[in-house]
């Protein structure tokens, strides 16, 4: 059965169809665009009018546009409406209101997509679930995410992000929530928000998209900002977290050098389970999720279970073991890729964890590699300083830094303690040996703009990566 037929899509979005073409999906870029899909032609850096023609020729079932582009023929198969994104939000809106899934939303200033992933890996088992492939979570990527659902969802996992007040309301409306999980409120974009405050507020108009028929709101309970959150709450409300007051208590944590192991009770009732990824931050999202799960109507025991089979995403605390010698291979680096953003509540998570790892090596080192935290506002300077106070430096070998804001961690950390500080990742990533010794234990992280995964490539590139299940193999782990 198609995604979307001409006939729909125009009912939907009030626009004209010019032939009653059938689409079994819907892309925004002709680069992954599958034949078969519905091109959108949004305009961003570039107008997607000007692709449309490359869209039919790769084969796109159709194309939403606001005009006939030149270079397309007016008999084309088209859906041409007043403005494209204004016709994904409808196409978003309508493909929600005729499925009877149950829609969790996720939001919070950090873990985020980890968390849809979670939630991705616990509901797969237990009925077909809908979720983004990437981190689309803003005014165009909720709208897309909703538009590409199958009618027969069970269950779908929308991520919603923001920059600027204003911006979680309307997208939290769109997608109708039966459940809404917020993760954390911390510093991140202060570049917008004058406080703490002022985020806790923006994330908690989540719950103004929560259904007014059994929306159930999901919120950490260990924040200072946890009784705001209660307080916007509407309907029923949830609390995770290891305060005695949460109704999902985390009992128990054991960390271990490659999953963290818990215990927790709900309503009186135990249960245990893992993540695959060291970290208290992960064991938190892990629990958050899932409440959620239940929440939507998924099943306690099976939830915590299948939880023990997510992976973290790329970018997002991905563990490998980089062998550098194929003759022998406890010869390597432990490497933990962290790359794809940061603020300073992540940052302090991730060194947590590097400061729990035990090197490869027992000469190896702990090495922390820090690019610019961004979108922090007057005290970016403070809070990236404020690193070098963090405990977990305190058992750290050495932090490189880049960009100008980490200028303020290098100058700050002890002299024995202090790496290299280059204003760009790709000065670093040209020299990766200066970085890194066989034995040591990296850690690579910064905000997205950073470009830090260029850093994780170059370090990678000294060897081979083995996959984070075989690690054991490598660290003389005995567990």
């Amino acid at each position: 059965m198609s995604l979307w037929t001409g006939q729909d899509a125009a009912q939907a979005t009030g626009g004209t169809a010019t032939s009653n073409w059938q689409a079994n999906g819907v892309s925004i870029d002709t680069r992954t665009l599958v034949a078969g899909e519905l091109f959108v032609a949004l305009k961003d850096i570039r107008d997607g009018h000007d692709f449309v023609a490359q869209a039919l020729e790769k084969g796109a079932a159709a194309a939403l546009v606001s005009h006939v582009p030149d270079d397309v023929p007016a008999d084309a198969p088209l859906l041409i409406v007043d403005d494209v994104l204004e016709g994904l939000e409808a196409l978003g809106k309508a493909a929600r209101a005729r499925t009877d899934a149950m829609v969790i939303g996720v939001t919070g200033s950090v873990g985020k997509t980890s968390t849809k992933e979670m939630l991705r890996t616990m509901l797969s088992g237990q009925g077909k679930v809908h979720a983004a492939e990437k981190s689309f979570n803003n005014h165009w990527g909720v709208p897309l995410t909703l538009a590409r659902m199958p009618r027969d969802t069970d269950f779908a996992v929308i991520e919603i992000g923001m920059n600027h007040p204003g911006e979680i309301a309307p997208l939290a409306k769109m997608a109708q929530l039966d459940v809404a999980m917020i993760t954390i409120v911390a510093p991140a974009h202060l570049e917008a928000f004058e406080s703490i405050e002022g985020i806790a507020r923006e994330k908690a108009d989540i719950f103004k998209g929560l259904m007014e028929t059994g929306g159930v709101a999901i919120i950490n309970g260990d924040l200072d900002v946890t009784d705001m959150l209660l307080d916007a709450a509407p309907f029923g409300c949830e609390r995770f977290g290891v305060s005695a007051a949460a109704e999902w208590h985390l009992q128990e944590i054991t960390p271990t050098e490659h999953c963290t192991a818990c215990a927790a009770s709900y309503n009186g009732v135990s249960f245990l389970f893992k993540v695959n990824a060291p970290g208290t931050h992960f064991a938190m999202n892990g629990l958050g999720a899932i409440a959620a799960c239940v929440a939507a109507g998924a099943d306690l025991g099976q939830s915590a279970i299948a939880l023990g089979q997510w992976q973290p995403p790329q970018g997002r605390g991905q563990r490998h073991f980089i062998q550098l010698d194929a003759t022998n291979e406890s010869l390597g680096i432990d490497l933990f890729d962290d790359a794809y953003n940061a603020n300073p509540a992540s940052v302090g998570a991730a060194l947590n964890v590097l400061a729990g790892t035990t090197p490869p090596n027992p000469r190896g080192r702990r090495v922390a590699i820090l690019g610019d935290m961004k979108e922090l506002g007057k005290t970016e300077m403070e809070l990236h300083e404020a690193i070098a106070r963090s405990e977990a430096v305190d058992v750290l070998s050495v932090i490189h830094c880049v960009g100008p804001l980490m200028r303020a961690l290098h100058d700050a950390l002890p002299e024995e303690k202090r790496g290299l500080w280059a204003e760009t990742s790709a000065e670093l990533a040209a020299r990766p040996s200066k970085l890194v010794h066989a034995g040591d234990s990296v850690l690579v992280k910064g905000s997205l703009s950073m470009k830090m995964a260029l850093i994780v490539d170059a370090v990678s590139n000294l060897g081979e990566a083995v996959p984070d299940a075989d690690i054991d193999n490598h660290t003389g782990d005995t567990r």
